[in-house]
């Protein structure tokens, strides 16, 4: 007997997902990502907005070893070695052992193609970086590649683990790691909303041609307990 198609299991609503609101919003995110791009290099000579000179004066003044201790900690999170690799074959081998193929596939893609536009627009607006860096970084300022990669990974879990407390963690996290790039001195204000914009963008994209298989191999995994669940039931 042949194993039942994801998409099978999905609802209605969810099959028709891709003719709704997530490819319009999706689209809108991105056309104000790089909106906001072609607004921060074009006008004025590419002098930083009035928004990005009276945040980053405030992040200067209040500059303290615990929140440098922090910041430092986001940038090791959010991009190199582990930010690019580590995190995301981490996530992609727990998604397997949950039986989630379709859910890896999708998160992947995701980051990869997220990673990709955010290079893609660093070259196109050749952006700038503040002078006042804690840490070294390529050129190319906007978008901030740590932040679109925290909002790919946030709204691309949220999608997957339905649950409030994700989407408050993936929001805090994201949060986190636009405060933290800002005070480093590694970006402006402004290129930490891009990277939102563009990493929340791909993720809505990207999910609503697979929404309906990746909400029935959700309920199909359910039914279905991976080893992985199965130890953790057993376990004392």
């Amino acid at each position: 007997m042949s194993e039942r198609a994801p998409e099978t299991a999905a609802t209605p609503a969810t099959r028709r997902i891709a003719r709704r609101w997530p490819l319009v919003s999706g689209v809108a995110a991105l056309l104000l990502a790089v909106s906001l791009g072609a607004l921060v290099v074009l006008r004025d000579n590419g002098r930083p907005l009035r928004i990005d000179t009276e945040w980053m004066d405030e992040i200067i003044e209040h500059r303290a070893p615990i929140w440098e201790y922090l910041s430092l900690t986001m940038n090791f999170l959010g991009a190199g070695l582990v930010g690019v690799l580590v995190i995301p074959v981490v996530l992609v081998v727990v998604l397997l052992l949950l039986r989630r193929p379709w859910a890896a596939g999708y998160y992947l893609a995701a980051t990869i193609v997220s990673s990709g536009l955010v290079q893609l627009l660093k070259t196109l607006f050749g952006r700038a970086r503040p002078e006042d860096m804690l840490v070294t970084s390529d050129f190319g300022s906007f978008p901030s590649g740590h932040v679109a990669n925290a909002a790919t990974m946030a709204v691309c879990l949220g999608i997957l683990f339905p649950r409030v407390w994700v989407w408050l963690a993936g929001a805090l996290y994201t949060l986190v790691m636009m405060v933290s790039r800002t005070y480093l001195g590694a970006h402006w204000l402004t290129d930490t909303i891009g990277g939102v914009l563009l990493g929340a963008a791909v993720a809505v994209l990207l999910w609503a041609p697979v929404a309906a298989k990746l909400e029935g191999e959700r309920e199909l995994a359910a039914q279905h307990p991976s080893p992985l669940r199965i130890r953790r039931k057993s376990s004392p």
